[in-house]
C-alpha cells in the first residue's frame, strides 16, 4: 500500500515537466525549442535552436564547464565552471554572461527547483552541495554531504536532492529544507565512477551509470565492468533489497560496451537511454515496473559518435539528443534510435588536432587501443584523475596515480619503469588492454620481470598516434589547492612548511623543485627505499620513484599501495624507522601542521617549464 501511495503521489507531481531536474552537459528547454550544451574542452556554453537544427551562439564561460541548466520560466541559463570554481549566469537573449558567482571548489552538477527560485550545485572534492538563490545571485547555504560528490537530481516535489559519490557509487538523499542526509543507497565495494543520477518521472526509482573495478584482477576480461544500478526511493521495508544492478556487458550479449557515463529517462517513463563513452554507443531499454529485472533491451546497442558524454530527450519523448564531445556535435536520434535525424555542430574544436587525437585514443576501448573492448585509459584515469583504487598489479599493489603535472614528473609508475608516455604501447599490447598497439615496429621485450625494456626502448617518434597520446596525457596542469584560500598559506600551514623544509625532518631532500619531486630522466634514475616495500606481494620494490606532492589533498589514501589512510599515518604508523623523513620525534601538533601544509599544495601555480619537462606536451597556453 505504501508503495502504491508513493507512486500515485509521484505521478501527480510529474504531470508538469521542467528542465534542469538532473544535471548534465545538456539541458532542453521546457518547450523543447532550445538546447544548452556545456563544452568542457572548449570552455564554452552553446545555445542550439532545436527546431532549425542549428547553433545560435557559442559563449565563452571558463575552464571546464561540467553542468548546465535552464532556470524555469526564464531565458536564463546557469553553468558550473569546474576549473574556475564558479557558476556563470547566461542571458540567452543577449547570449552573454551577465553574472559570475563564486561557489565552492570544483563545482560539477547543477539542478533547479520547479519554480526557478533556487539552484543546487555539487562540489566534487570538498563533497558539498551549495544552494543558490537565483534572483539574489547568491549562495545561501552549503551542505556537507560526502566524498567526491558529482551527480545531482532533484525530486519532483523539490523536497529531496539525490547526489552520487564519484568513487563509491553511493547514492545519497539530502533533505532540501534541512540539508541533512536522510537516506543512502550503498553499492558493492567494487562500484566506482558514478558521475550521474537520473530519476524516473512516475515511480520512486533512481538510475546510476557506473563501472565496477575488480582490483584483484589484471586482465582485459576481468578487471573493469560496465554497470547500471537501480535504487528504490520508497521508504525502506525490513528485508527488502533497495538497490540492485545489472552488468551491461552481459545485458548486451556478446557486444561489449565500456565506461557507462550517463542515462536519460523518457518523459513518460517508458524508456531508459544509457550512453557508453568508451565504445561510442548507447542502449535504449524498456523500463519494467517489477523491482527486479528493471529494464529490457530494445534492439542492439547503436553507435552514436565519438565519446558521448550526455543524453537528454525532448519533452514529448519523440527525439533523443546525444552530445558526442569529440565530434563537437549533438546527434538527434529517433526515440527508438533507429534513425539519425540530424547532426548539429555545437562547438569550436578544442586545443590542437594532436591533443584531440590523443584524447580520442585515451578515452577509447576500441581498436587499436583494445580488442576486448572492456578497458580504456580513462577507465582508471578519468579526465586525468585517479580512480581512487589500489590495484593488484603484476609488480605488486599499486595505487592509481593522477596524471596532473605528469609532463614534469617523469619517469612513470611507482617503480620508475617507463621514461616516456609512449611506452604505454607496452600496456596497450599487453594483458590489460589486449590492443594491437599504436606503433608498427616491434617493441623490445623484457629479459626478466625486473629488467625494464621500456627504459631502453625509444617509443617516441615511432607513431603519430603514440605521440598524440603522449601530448594529451601530459597536458593536465595542477589546480590550486582549496586549503590555501587566495593562494596564501594559513598560519598552521606556514608552521607545517617550516617543518617540511627543516634539516631535522628532511622532506625537502627528495620532495624538491617546482613539483616537489626529485624525479629525473637523467640516468641512473633516482629511486628511494622509504621502508614501504615490505609486502609479501611486492615483486619489484623496495625502491620507488618520488611522487609529486602537488594535489595530494585530493587523494583518498597514501603511499604506493594505499596503506596509509591519512597523511598523519604516513609519518607515524608507516614510518617507524624514520626512512621516509625523520618524523618519530615530531609531536602530534607538528604532524597536524605538516599535514596541513601538504594539503595546501599547490598554493601557487607551479612552473610550466622545468628541467624535467618532456617535449611531447601542449604549449603552456594550450594546457588544461
Amino acid at each position: 500500500m505504501l508503495r502504491l501511495l508513493y507512486a500515485s503521489f509521484v505521478l501527480f507531481l510529474a504531470s508538469v515537466a521542467h528542465a534542469g531536474d538532473s544535471s548534465s552537459l545538456l539541458d532542453v528547454s521546457a518547450d523543447g525549442a532550445r538546447l544548452l550544451v556545456a563544452n568542457t574542452d572548449a570552455g564554452t556554453l552553446s545555445l542550439v535552436d532545436l527546431k532549425a537544427r542549428k547553433l545560435i551562439a557559442e559563449i565563452p564561460v571558463g575552464d571546464h564547464p561540467e553542468g548546465t541548466t535552464w532556470v524555469p520560466g526564464t531565458n536564463l541559463a546557469l553553468v558550473t565552471v569546474y576549473g574556475d570554481d564558479c557558476v556563470k549566469f547566461i542571458d540567452t537573449v543577449k547570449n552573454e554572461v551577465v553574472f559570475t558567482l563564486p561557489v565552492g571548489d570544483e563545482p560539477y552538477g547543477i539542478v533547479t527547483t520547479r519554480d526557478g527560485r533556487f539552484a543546487y550545485v555539487t562540489q566534487d572534492y570538498p563533497g558539498t552541495i551549495s544552494e543558490i538563490d537565483v534572483a539574489a545571485k547568491a549562495v545561501t547555504r552549503t551542505f556537507t554531504v560526502g566524498k567526491g560528490i558529482r551527480g545531482l537530481a532533484v525530486s519532483k516535489d523539490d523536497a529531496t536532492l539525490y547526489a552520487t559519490e564519484f568513487f563509491t557509487g553511493t547514492l545519497l538523499a539530502v533533505n532540501r529544507a534541512s540539508g541533512a542526509i536522510t537516506d543512502r543507497w550503498e553499492g558493492q565495494e567494487q562500484d566506482n565512477l558514478a558521475r550521474h543520477v537520473v530519476l524516473h518521472p512516475k515511480r520512486g526509482k533512481a538510475y546510476l551509470s557506473h563501472i565496477r573495478s575488480r582490483v584483484t584482477a589484471f586482465d582485459a576480461r576481468g578487471s573493469i565492468f560496465p554497470h547500471v544500478s537501480f535504487c528504490d526511493l520508497v521508504p525502506e521495508k525490513p528485508g527488502e533489497k533497495r538497490r540492485r544492478s545489472i552488468a551491461i556487458d552481459t545485458y548486451n550479449g556478446v557486444y561489449i560496451v565500456t565506461n557507462p557515463w550517463e542515462a536519460a529517462v523518457s518523459p513518460d517513463g517508458s524508456k531508459l537511454y544509457t550512453i557508453y563513452a568508451g565504445t561510442d554507443d548507447m542502449n535504449v531499454s524498456r523500463t519494467i515496473d517489477d523491482d527486479y529485472e528493471e529494464i529490457d533491451r530494445i534492439g542492439r546497442a547503436v553507435t552514436v559518435g565519438k565519446h558521448p558524454r550526455a543524453v537528454k530527450t525532448s519533452p514529448d519523448g519523440s527525439e533523443v539528443y546525444v552530445y558526442n564531445t569529440l565530434d563537437s556535435a549533438v546527434a538527434v536520434l529517433s526515440e527508438t534510435l533507429t534513425k539519425k535525424i540530424a547532426t548539429i555542430k555545437v562547438a569550436t574544436p578544442a586545443k590542437t588536432p594532436e591533443w584531440r587525437r590523443g584524447k580520442e585514443l585515451f578515452q577509447s576501448a576500441l581498436a587499436p587501443m583494445g580488442t576486448a573492448r572492456w578497458i580504456s585509459c580513462s577507465s582508471c584515469h578519468p579526465d586525468g584523475l585517479t580512480d581512487g583504487r589500489v590495484w593488484q598489479n603484476p609488480e605488486g599493489r599499486r595505487k592509481t596515480q593522477s596524471l596532473f603535472g605528469l609532463a614534469h614528473t617523469h619517469p612513470l609508475h611507482w617503480s620508475g619503469d617507463r621514461d616516456e608516455v609512449q611506452d604505454f604501447d607496452y600496456t596497450i599490447r599487453g594483458k590489460l588492454m589486449q590492443g594491437r598497439g599504436l606503433a608498427k615496429a616491434p617493441l623490445k621485450p623484457r629479459a626478466s620481470f625486473a629488467e625494464f625494456a621500456e627504459l631502453e626502448q625509444q617509443t617516441s617518434g615511432l607513431s603519430g598516434d603514440l605521440d598524440a597520446l603522449a601530448i594529451y596525457t601530459n597536458s593536465f596542469t595542477m589546480p590550486k589547492s582549496p586549503h590555501a584560500p587566495g593562494g596564501k598559506l594559513t598560519p598552521q600551514a606556514v608552521r607545517g612548511k617550516a617543518i617540511f623544509e627543516s634539516k631535522a625532518v628532511g622532506c625537502i631532500d627528495c620532495h624538491t623543485g617546482a613539483y616537489l619531486t626529485d624525479s629525473t630522466l637523467t640516468k641512473p634514475l633516482k629511486l628511494h627505499d622509504v621502508g614501504t616495500g615490505d609486502a609479501m606481494t611486492e615483486k619489484i620494490g623496495p625502491k620507488y620513484d618520488t611522487p609529486t606532492l602537488l594535489g595530494v589533498y585530493r587523494q583518498r589514501d597514501y603511499l604506493h599501495d594505499g596503506r596509509a589512510k591519512t597523511l598523519d599515518e604516513v609519518f607515524t604508523l608507516h614510518n617507524p624507522a624514520d626512512k621516509h623523513g625523520k618524523t618519530s620525534h615530531l609531536k602530534p601538533e607538528d604532524i597536524a601542521d605538516l599535514s596541513m601544509f601538504l594539503k595546501s599544495l599547490p598554493y601557487e601555480t607551479p612552473a610550466e617549464d622545468t628541467p624535467n619537462a618532456v617535449p611531447y606536451r601542449l604549449p603552456a597556453s594550450g594546457a588544461r
